[in-house]
């Protein structure tokens, strides 16, 4: 017993040391008891670390569906696209029939600079032969990947040149953006895709705003569709940029934290002209605190689908293992007072996670009308005291139904198959030369490139070999479809992925709504008006 008993108090001491700050309460003393005392009684050897993380995961699932373990594996992992870096080579790529294709190298990168070209496939890394022997993505950044300063010999197969070239690449910090995408739509309109809210979000911004305004810009579409959110500030910022001073953005408060305010400054660079916010399902947490300071202050106009429904604010606490809890202390709050946050049951993280998919299936990515809010989540907005609703997402100003008419179980089961990328590879592969000749920008690309009847043909045996069945109707109905995402495809390889977003947005019917709306001064304020 004194055995057991030493075992117990060594326990809560070290507890204690990496949680001075927390308080333990009877319950935390009861599980760290039963962890002692199946590691000095236990009939068989247990593995104690394996042991904790399956009580730690077990424990959080009982709160609500964003408190999470995260292992030390996956922290550094979680953390990057949102730190704004990594080390590495500095290359994007595609895993393409087996082999790692170089999409492009960043500018001023490792690999740029010792050579390394867009279109080169790599064939080993440090002597390990990653081409055409199924390694896994995850496999091949471990071995591309590593601390700043240290070196990586690659062998690459370049189109024309028959010997395998080799390129010794000291890796350093690589860039992580979270705009992928800022151009003139038109002579007054910009444009400006933001996919995640990292630490450079803020500045990104500024850059990409200061250049369109530069360009003429007088008002702006922000597209934020499946930006599922990230950190909180630059969301803050963001907003700030839009709204006039001494405006509250958002706040969180929480049973064990207090509330806190967050309040514009008037120092933003974006507080007139028109402002089209575009939102889906995708969007999240800090897209959705900046679309409700937005819509609340009646800024701007909100365009799409309901969002996501995240409106609860994690702490990201460090284990001594370098391990991470994410755990919930609060809830965010839009000027308004509105909880965005959708309803969840503690411990059924399959229904919430499935709630975009339910509805899908009520209808409601077709038809407004089939959302239904009760009176208790009516609120006003505090300009124009237009009628808005808490308890589940942000509803857009003007909602735009997903057309499904066009996806058809062909163009599924040829995207699924890859074999619209494979296609698109190939003609990169072949002909980058020929395209760069006869479009020597990505705004002729942009605007004269069509995808031929050949390279269609080529799908389409492509997809016979794939043994998916030929059927006419079903190819006619994607074949819109098909040649928007080959096109989009062959500019991000070529040029970049901004070329991509452009092709992209001249098909989505979000986009285009949202242009109608900012190019019409009557229907922009009309919508800002109505209750």
């Amino acid at each position: 017993m004194k055995k057991i008993t030493i075992a117990v108090l060594s326990f809560f001491v070290i507890a204690t040391g990496v949680s001075a700050q927390f308080k333990m309460s009877e319950g935390s003393k009861k599980v760290a008891t039963t962890m002692a005392i199946i590691e000095n009684l236990y009939v068989d050897n247990v593995d104690d670390k394996k042991l904790a993380e399956d009580a730690i995961k077990s424990l959080l699932t009982k709160l609500d569906p964003h408190s999470t373990y995260i292992s030390a594996d996956e922290v550094k992992d979680m953390n990057e696209p949102l730190e704004g870096n990594f080390d590495g080579i500095g290359i994007s790529f595609n895993m393409m029939t087996d082999t790692l294709y170089v999409i492009e190298t960043i500018p001023g990168g490792p690999s740029e600079k010792v050579g390394l070209r867009a279109g080169d496939k790599i064939m080993y890394v440090n002597d390990t032969l990653i081409a055409g022997v199924k390694r896994s993505t995850k496999f091949v950044m471990s071995h591309l990947k590593g601390p700043k300063g240290t070196k990586v010999t690659v062998k690459v197969l370049r189109k024309g040149v028959p010997d395998l070239l080799t390129f010794k690449i000291t890796r350093d910090k690589i860039p992580v953006y979270s705009i992928d995408a800022s151009y003139m739509v038109d002579h007054t309109t910009g444009y400006i895709r933001i996919m995640r809210f990292g630490a450079t979000t803020t500045n990104e911004f500024k850059q990409a705003l200061a250049k369109l305004q530069s360009q003429g810009m007088k008002n702006l579409i922000l597209d934020l569709e499946s930006n599922g959110g990230g950190y909180m500030a630059p969301a803050i910022d963001l907003s700030d940029a839009f709204l006039g001073k001494g405006k509250l953005i958002v706040y969180t408060e929480g049973s064990r934290q207090p509330r806190r305010d967050e309040i514009s400054s008037g120092k933003g660079a974006f507080e007139d002209g028109r402002l089209v916010i575009l939102i889906n399902e995708g969007s999240a947490s800090a897209s959705e605190i900046l679309s409700g300071a937005v819509q609340d202050w009646d800024r701007g106009v909100i365009v799409g689908r309901r969002s996501f429904g995240k409106g609860l604010v994690q702490r990201q606490i460090p284990l001594p293992d370098e391990s991470m809890i994410r755990l919930t202390v609060a809830r965010y709050f839009t000027p308004t007072g509105r909880s965005i946050q959708k309803p969840y049951t503690s411990g059924d993280v399959t229904s919430y996670n499935m709630d975009v998919i339910d509805r899908y299936n009520k209808g409601e990515m077709m038809h407004a009308d089939s959302i239904h809010f009760p009176d208790s989540l009516k609120y006003q907005t505090l300009v124009n005291h237009r009628t808005v609703y808490g308890g589940g997402g942000i509803m857009p100003d003007f909602f735009v139904p997903l057309d499904t008419t066009k996806y058809t179980p062909y163009l599924a089961n040829v995207a699924n198959r890859g074999i619209i990328n494979k296609i698109a590879y190939g003609e990169v592969d072949n002909h980058r030369d020929d395209i760069l000749k006869k479009y020597p920008t990505k705004e002729k690309f942009y605007k004269n490139y069509i995808v031929s009847d050949d390279i269609l043909d080529k799908l389409k045996v492509a997809a016979t070999e794939e043994k998916i069945e030929f059927k006419e109707d079903e190819y006619l109905k994607s074949e819109d479809i098909l040649k928007m995402q080959i096109k989009a495809l062959i500019g991000r390889d070529v040029y970049d992925m901004e070329t991509l977003v452009r092709i992209f947005n001249e098909y989505s019917d979000t986009f285009k709504k949202g242009y109608d709306i900012i190019r019409d001064e009557h229907l922009y304020q009309e919508l800002l008006r109505k209750r």
